[in-house]
């Protein structure tokens, strides 16, 4: 059989359908008999329409809400479960289908039956699978790689994991096992460095770290040749027509709850991206049921019309037409599971596999333009320090200076991406403490974060607004509370799940203390503790002193309260970084002309 005819048939990569495993409403359509019809393809409205006898079109308009359309005329979008429906119906009222759209019909209808055959043999997969060795540099989960083994079986599908339990891993492993490369990745713009880290951390090709090009900037370019491509979500507009072209095999949208509203050119340039892969995946903490138009638009952008077009799922699925609310959230999420359209584990049911406390080191970008100008005075008190004697009274609080200024710099330059981490966790429905060590710091976080209305602890407040704040927090009244690094002593919030570090201390003793605040006695969670740093300024070697490594789930800390020895050797890591800043001040002064 030649490749023509193999296009004909329906037969891709020299397999034989297997007919004797076919559901009944896939198999072939007798010849012969009255013929109550025709079947032809809309190439602009990619559907399939039935043109043809009342019985026929008024039976599919009962039987096929959505295919409702003018007199004599039936509807159905070309998705490969309603196109095996369409089957269906012929087998009652043969139709007779267009010359032109013959080969087409056949290669349609077939991979309807091999997604149904795939379906069924996705039930008898391995229900954990692994990585080929090589490909990928990691450990998974028993759990986790039961969701390898998910999204291996289930080409076009939502991970919908609750936050912490390593949706990104996942995802990488599935490239990492399908070798689907060019992949692209699309994600939130502050996640854009730490998605660099993790596929560079974990994925491998040929035995070497893959390949990655971030791409920048509304306006398109030829970029370098990759493995894998990000680019963030505010940038899809504006690679719109350029994206489908570039030749992915696979794409994984990260935080794809940013796809729920339709009608935006960043949905628009989605949806023609995801067309023209082989492989989407969609990655989201926060599957949303209850609103019927959110799940509809995320599930649409991973298989288009599974679920029906607009007007019938929310007739069907929802209180009415044009309802944004699910009838039944659990019915839905049933159907969707059956599918094969998402998976989701939260920690309660993983819990057994998790650690008491976990935590993870994660880079997030900051602004560079706000670093160097709040970085200008402290490099000439750097000029000053090095005019200094070793010995001078004056250096220890020069260095003092110069080390909160630094700090200070990198705290507020990375804010607004630590903010708009923190938003995703609190919009997952997470309970977090939020950690930091300046003022001006906390402040940006209270701008940022204000619509969570969030309780503070920053020692500014008196006992009895710390008091309120503790009871605001453990009360419910706000799944947000911002505290001082050096506050943190004395306080229970156990009600907390997440514990997150936008500013880094040197003492390993003063992060164990707070991340104790939420692991107490009486909590049966299993916290999260992100350590966020940025690229530039203080935090590459405060983690160095903590002893945390990027991109890792550690457990190195001491545990104990700070006691004098770890004061002192929080002390001698700080002014070795300032030798360090002084020794890179010097060399670039011998550089001036």
């Amino acid at each position: 059989m030649n490749r023509e005819e193999k296009e004909e048939s329906g037969v891709e990569n020299g397999m034989e359908m297997d007919t004797q495993r076919l559901p009944g409403y896939l198999r072939d359509v007798p010849a012969g008999g009255h013929v109550y019809g025709t079947l032809s393809y809309n190439r602009r409205s990619k559907c399939w329409t039935i043109k043809g006898e009342p019985c026929v079109t008024e039976m599919a308009k009962r039987l096929f809400p959505g295919s409702e359309r003018r007199r004599g005329e039936a509807r159905f979008t070309a998705n490969r479960r309603i196109v095996g429906e369409v089957n269906w119906l012929m087998l009652r009222y043969p139709l007779e289908i267009a010359p032109r759209d013959r080969a087409l019909w056949t290669r349609t209808l077939e991979e309807a039956r091999r997604h149904a055959l795939a379906r069924e043999q996705a039930m008898k997969l391995p229900r954990r699978c692994t990585p080929p060795e090589g490909s990928f540099a990691g450990e998974l989960r028993e759990f986790q790689k039961e969701g390898l083994s998910f999204l291996l079986a289930n080409p076009r599908a939502l991970l919908a994991d609750e936050m912490g339990l390593g949706k990104t891993v996942q995802a990488l492993a599935c490239l990492a096992s399908t070798g689907e490369l060019p992949a692209l990745l699309v994600v939130p713009p502050h996640l854009v460095r730490n998605w660099q880290a993790e596929t560079a951390r974990f994925l491998r090709v040929n035995g070497k770290r893959p390949r990655i090009s971030v791409l920048t900037g509304l306006k398109p370019y030829a970029p370098p040749e990759a493995d894998v491509y990000i680019i963030h979500y505010l940038l899809l507009r504006g690679w719109k027509t350029v994206l489908p072209q570039m030749g992915f095999r696979a794409v994984v949208f990260d935080e794809m709850q940013e796809l729920r509203r339709a009608g935006t050119e960043k949905y628009s340039a989605a949806s023609l991206l995801a067309e023209r892969c082989e492989r989407v995946i969609g990655l989201s903490g926060t599957p949303i049921y209850n609103r019927g138009a959110e799940i509809w638009n995320v599930v649409n952008i991973l298989d288009f019309h599974c679920l029906g077009d607009w007007e019938s799922f929310t007739r069907e699925w929802c209180d009415g037409y044009g309802n944004h609310i699910v009838r039944d959230p659990a019915l839905l999420g049933e159907h969707l599971r059956r599918e094969g359209l998402i998976l989701r584990r939260t920690k309660q049911e993983v819990l057994r596999e998790l650690p008491p406390k976990r935590r993870l080191v994660q880079e997030i970008d900051s602004d560079d333009r706000v670093y160097r100008e709040l970085m200008r005075p402290v490099m000439e008190r750097l000029g000053s320090l090095a005019s200094l004697h070793p010995d001078a009274r004056e250096r220890a609080l020069l260095e003092e200076q110069i080390s909160r200024g630094e700090r200070q710099a990198t705290g507020i330059a990375k804010a607004p991406f630590v903010a708009a981490f923190v938003r995703a966790l609190l919009d997952n429905g997470e309970r977090v403490l939020l950690f930091a060590h300046h003022h001006a710091v906390m402040d940006i976080y209270q701008t940022e974060l204000d619509a969570y209305k969030p309780a503070f602890i920053t020692g500014r407040e008196t006992g009895e607004g710390k008091e309120r704040s503790v009871e605001r927090f453990m009360s419910g009244e706000t799944a947000l509370c911002i505290i001082s690094l050096r506050s943190a002593a004395g306080l229970n919030l156990q009600r907390a799940s997440c514990v997150v570090f936008g500013e880094l201390d040197w003492s390993p003793a003063v992060h164990s203390q707070a991340e104790d605040r939420a692991h107490r006695m009486g909590q049966k969670d299993s916290i999260l503790c992100y350590y966020l740093v940025a690229p530039q300024g203080s935090d590459r070697d405060m983690q160095d002193a903590l002893g945390l490594k990027v991109s890792q789930f550690v457990a190195l800390m001491g545990d104990p309260m700070q006691d004098m020895e770890d004061a002192q050797r929080a002390q001698r890591a700080a002014r070795a970084h300032i030798e360090r800043l002084l020794a890179q001040y010097v060399v670039e002064g011998d550089k001036q002309p």
